[in-house]
C-alpha cells in the first residue's frame, strides 16, 4: 500500500511538471507571424478560363456523319487566366495562371499572400479569363485601411463576376 501511494505521488508530480512546462512553452518565446507594422493580403479563388471555340465550315460538316454534325466545336483545354494586382500604383503581382487538371480542363486556382505595410492603400485588381477578349477583363479598385497584423482576403465571385474583399 505504501509503495502504491508513492507511485501515485510520483505520477502526479510528473503530470504536474508536464502541464506546467506546456503552459510555459505556450506563452514563451513570444512569436508573431508578421512584423508589427505589417498586414497580410491573401488572394484565393478559382475561376475557369475561356475555351477556344470555332464554327465548322460547310465542307467539314458535310464530311461528318449525320449524328456528329455539331456546328460549333471547342478545344478541350481551357485558356490560362491572367491576374494583375497593384497596390498604390506599383505592380504587386502579374501572371498567367494555367488551368488545372491533367488535360487543362479544370479551373485556374490562385493562392497568393502578400505582406504589405499597414495603413491606407489603393488596391487595383484585374482578371482576364479570355485572352481573345482583353476588353472584357474584370477590373476593380478598392480603397482599404489595413491595421497592423490584419489579414485581408480577396476572393472572386463567379456568379456576380466581381472581386470580394473580406
Amino acid at each position: 500500500m505504501k509503495g502504491r501511494l508513492r507511485h501515485l505521488a510520483i505520477g502526479g508530480l510528473v503530470s504536474l511538471a508536464l502541464t506546467l512546462a506546456t503552459a510555459v512553452l505556450s506563452a514563451w518565446p513570444s512569436w508573431q507571424s508578421l512584423p508589427e507594422d505589417s498586414a497580410l493580403i491573401r488572394v484565393s479563388f478559382s475561376v475557369s478560363g475561356a475555351r477556344n471555340c470555332r464554327d465548322r465550315t460547310a465542307e467539314e460538316l458535310a464530311a461528318l456523319p449525320r449524328n456528329m454534325r455539331r456546328k460549333r466545336v471547342c478545344e478541350r483545354r481551357r485558356s490560362p487566366v491572367r491576374l494583375s494586382i497593384g497596390i498604390d500604383g506599383a505592380t504587386l503581382f502579374d501572371a498567367a495562371i494555367p488551368p488545372g487538371g491533367l488535360s487543362g480542363t479544370g479551373p485556374s486556382r490562385v493562392y497568393r499572400r502578400f505582406e504589405v505595410p499597414a495603413g491606407d492603400h489603393r488596391i487595383t485588381l484585374r482578371l482576364q479569363t479570355d485572352p481573345a477578349a482583353p476588353d472584357k477583363a474584370v477590373t476593380a479598385v478598392h480603397e482599404v485601411t489595413l491595421d497592423p497584423g490584419q489579414n485581408m482576403a480577396i476572393d472572386f465571385d463567379t456568379t456576380t463576376g466581381s472581386f470580394v474583399l473580406y
